[in-house]
């Protein structure tokens, strides 16, 4: 594969990767329990798509 081609897979996994680090922030700084479950989820499905570890602790 060429640069050009791979470009927008770096930039998908490069937002990917903020995403999940700023959901992660707000899960460690969540208060609430609804507000934790919601972050959860959210982690979860950004997981599904994530071969290896779970994104958030259990």
């Amino acid at each position: 594969m060429s640069a050009p081609s791979r470009r927008p897979e770096i930039r998908r996994r490069r937002t990917r990767k903020e995403k999940i680090k700023k959901l992660q922030k707000r899960l460690a700084a969540a208060g609430s329990g609804s507000d934790r479950t919601r972050i959860e989820s959210k982690l979860d499905r950004l997981g599904r798509t994530s071969p290896g570890q779970p994104l958030a602790k259990a």
